[in-house]
C-alpha cells in the first residue's frame, strides 16, 4: 500500500495551489494529487477554435491578491500575464435597454443616470443605519444600509460573479471583510474610509486592479502548477478513513493509499459527499448555478463598445444575461479584422434556458445583443460551450457548513477542507484558501483566516 505524507483530493486549482504551496512551505513531504478526471483543472479551461480563444469557466482574476501575486512570482507566471487594466476598460451596465458606463471614479458616480439624486443621497444613510446583527441576503442588507436604488446594480454584481440571486445569497458567505467592517465601525461608508487611511499611510493612493489571463488561456496556470507533480488522473476517490498512529487511510477505485495529511480539495459538493461518511454534513448540499457561454466570432463592422463588457440586472428582461467583449481585453482572442464576445445564458434564476438546442442560444443570444450593439451582419463563428461545473451559490445555509468544517478539521487531525465554494468561487478565494489551509497544516492550529474586505468591481 502506498504511503504519502500529503494526499490531495481534487486536481483544480485549489488542489494543485496546495501542491504548491505545500512544497513551499513545508519542503520535503512526499506529496500526491488524486483527481478523478481525465484532465486536470476543474472548472478552468481553455477554448480555442478557428483562430478564437475563449474560456469555459473562469475568464481571469483580479491581480489584487496577495497569495495570487505570490503564486505567479513563485511559477515565473507573473512575467507571462497579460493585464487589462480596470482604469483603462469601461465597463457596461444595460439600464432601460441601452448600455450605459458604469461610474470609475467619484466624479462619474456623482453624474451617473443608473441613480437618481434622491438615490444618491439616499446611500448616504448608511453613515446613521444601524447594522442588523442576524444572518440576512445581500438583497435585503443592500435595502437596508443603502436603499431600493442600488439593487440593480447589486443584481449585475452578483450576476458577473455567481450567475446568483441577491435575493437568496448571504451577505457573510459572499461578504465577509465588508460584514465584519459594518459590525464593527457601524457604517460601511465610515468603515472603509477609515481603512483606506490606514492602508494608505506612507504608501500613496491605490489603483484599480487589472484582470488577469495569459496569452495561451486560462489553462496555462493548471498546465505550470501541474509539472513535474506525482498526480493519478481517472482516480476516484471512494471514500476517507483516519488510520492508526494519525495516518489516514484513503479508499480509491484503484485501491487505498495512505496519507500523513489528507487535503480535501474538491468542490463544495463532492466534499460534503465523502466528508458524510465521517459526520453527516448540516446541509446535503449547496445549490449551485450553471451557465452557458455562447461564443461568437462577428466582423470588424461590428460596434462592439471599448471595454470589458456588459452585465443585465434580471428587471431589463434581458435573455443574456451579459457578455465579454473578450477581444477588448486580451489581444490575439480573434483573427486579424474580427471580434470575439462571450455572452452568458442561464443562471440561478433561469436555469430552463439551458435546456434550448444549440442553434437556439445562439439564435436568441444575437437578436439580445443587437438591440444592445450594433451588430450589421449574424456572426462568422459560434459555438455554444455547456460547461461540466456549476457555481456553489453561497446561500443562507452556507454559513453552517463554514462551522461545520471547523468542527470536523478540529474533530480529525489531519483532514484539513478547501475547494471551490469553501471560501469563495473566485480563482483569487481558491488561491488563498489553498495558502492558508497549508498554514494551518503547518502550525497545526486551526484555520486562521482573516475576513478581507473584496472591493465589488462590475
Amino acid at each position: 500500500m502506498a504511503r504519502y505524507d500529503v494526499l490531495i483530493v481534487g486536481g483544480g486549482l485549489s488542489g494543485l495551489s496546495v501542491a504548491h504551496f505545500v512544497d513551499k512551505l513545508l519542503p520535503g513531504r512526499s506529496l500526491l494529487v488524486v483527481e478523478k478526471a481525465p484532465r486536470l483543472g476543474g472548472a478552468v479551461q481553455t477554448f480555442r477554435q478557428a483562430g478564437f480563444q475563449g474560456e469555459w469557466g473562469p475568464h481571469g482574476f483580479l491581480d489584487n491578491t496577495a497569495e495570487s501575486q505570490e503564486l505567479l512570482r513563485d511559477t515565473g507566471l507573473y512575467n507571462e500575464a497579460q493585464a487589462a487594466p480596470l482604469g483603462d476598460f469601461y465597463r457596461y451596465l444595460c439600464h432601460r435597454g441601452r448600455l450605459v458606463r458604469l461610474p470609475q471614479s467619484l466624479a462619474s458616480a456623482l453624474t451617473t443616470p443608473l441613480i437618481s439624486g434622491w438615490g444618491k443621497l439616499r446611500v448616504l444613510a448608511d453613515l446613521w443605519r444601524r447594522p442588523i446583527p442576524e444572518a440576512m441576503t445581500i438583497g435585503d442588507w443592500v435595502r437596508h444600509r443603502f436603499g431600493p436604488e442600488l439593487l440593480p446594480l447589486v443584481d449585475a454584481a452578483v450576476t458577473g460573479s455567481f450567475a446568483g440571486d441577491y435575493t437568496r445569497l448571504c451577505l457573510d458567505s459572499v461578504m465577509p471583510g465588508v460584514r465584519k467592517l459594518e459590525l464593527a465601525t457601524g457604517s460601511v461608508i465610515r468603515g472603509l474610509i477609515r481603512k483606506k487611511r490606514e492602508a494608505a499611510k506612507g504608501q500613496g493612493l491605490g489603483r484599480l486592479p487589472s484582470m488577469l489571463n495569459f496569452p495561451d488561456g486560462m489553462e496555462r496556470l493548471i498546465t505550470v502548477l501541474a509539472q513535474g507533480r506525482e498526480v493519478a488522473q481517472n482516480t476516484l476517490v471512494q471514500g476517507l478513513e483516519p488510520g492508526g498512529g494519525g495516518d489516514w487511510r484513503v479508499r480509491t477505485d484503484q485501491g487505498t493509499i495512505e496519507a500523513g495529511r489528507v487535503v480535501l480539495a474538491a468542490p463544495v459538493n463532492g466534499g460534503l459527499q465523502l466528508l458524510s461518511g465521517l459526520r453527516p454534513p448540516p446541509v446535503s448540499c449547496l445549490p449551485v448555478s450553471r451557465i452557458v457561454n455562447v461564443v461568437m466570432g462577428l466582423s470588424g463592422r461590428a460596434k462592439v463598445p471599448y471595454g470589458f463588457g456588459y452585465l443585465a440586472p434580471e428587471r431589463e428582461g434581458r435573455f443574456t444575461l451579459g457578455a465579454m467583449f473578450t477581444s477588448h481585453m486580451f489581444p490575439d482572442r480573434a483573427p486579424s479584422g474580427q471580434v470575439l464576445i462571450e455572452a452568458l445564458v442561464g443562471g440561478r434564476r433561469h436555469p430552463e434556458r439551458l435546456a434550448l438546442d444549440d442553434e437556439e442560444l445562439i439564435s436568441a443570444v444575437y437578436e439580445d445583443l443587437r438591440q444592445l450593439i450594433e451588430l450589421p451582419e449574424p456572426p462568422l463563428f459560434s459555438r455554444v460551450l455547456r460547461p461540466e461545473h456549476g457555481i456553489p451559490q453561497l446561500e443562507m445555509d452556507h454559513p453552517r457548513l463554514l462551522a461545520w468544517r471547523a468542527e470536523m478539521e478540529r474533530h480529525f487531525p489531519g483532514l484539513l477542507i478547501c475547494g471551490f465554494g469553501w471560501d469563495g468561487i473566485g480563482m483569487n478565494d481558491m488561491i488563498r484558501s489553498a495558502k492558508n489551509t497549508v498554514l494551518a497544516m503547518a502550525a497545526a492550529t486551526g484555520r486562521q483566516d482573516e475576513a478581507k474586505v473584496k472591493a465589488v468591481y462590475f
